[in-house]
């Protein structure tokens, strides 16, 4: 079993931009929730609303190889896209630890822990939310990556690039 996997489901962009970059600076692979048909923003909406789960793509490596998956999405109306939350409920019986990172306009990222805490059937391990703003600005890039580290068991944290180590004694 691997590490750490990413997943996202974005449909602007704005939460493939937070899984890419969590995703590169900390060397973890990424996996994507993709629709396979073009979807318009009322079906997205009524996904949300009435809780469907609409057919998705998956792709990516398998969520039952790694020791935890990072979920990252939008939120859609105080809820969870309807791709993601297909992509829970297919993939639900490997995903035993998950965190959650949530891009937003103002609110919702707690009704969507929610959400995923009633599919998976147990809280997330971490959770975090950004506004789309700050994501789009940059200010939320450090926190992003504070986070990313947190999830990392201490042994695992990669000394930063052109810090000299001190040598051990022998």
């Amino acid at each position: 079993m691997d590490s750490m996997l990413v997943v996202c489901y974005s449909y602007t962009g704005t939460a493939r931009r937070v899984a890419q970059l969590l995703a590169s600076h900390r060397g973890w692979p990424l996996g994507e929730v993709i629709d396979p048909q073009p979807r318009g923003l009322l079906r997205c909406v009524l996904d949300s609303v009435l809780r469907r789960h609409p057919p998705v793509t998956y792709r990516g490596p398998d969520p039952g190889d790694f020791r935890c998956v990072v979920l990252v999405a939008p939120v859609w109306i105080g809820r969870l896209p309807g791709p993601m939350r297909s992509f829970l409920v297919q993939h639900r019986q490997h995903l035993h630890r998950v965190a959650v990172i949530v891009a937003q306009h103002a609110s919702g990222a707690d009704k969507v822990f929610a959400e995923v805490t009633r599919i998976l059937g147990h809280a997330p391990i971490a959770k975090a939310a950004f506004l789309q703003r700050e994501i789009e600005d940059g200010s939320a890039t450090g926190a992003l990556l504070a986070f990313g580290n947190a999830l990392q068991p201490p042994s695992a944290v990669r000394p930063l690039q052109g810090v000299p180590r001190t040598a051990s004694a022998a």
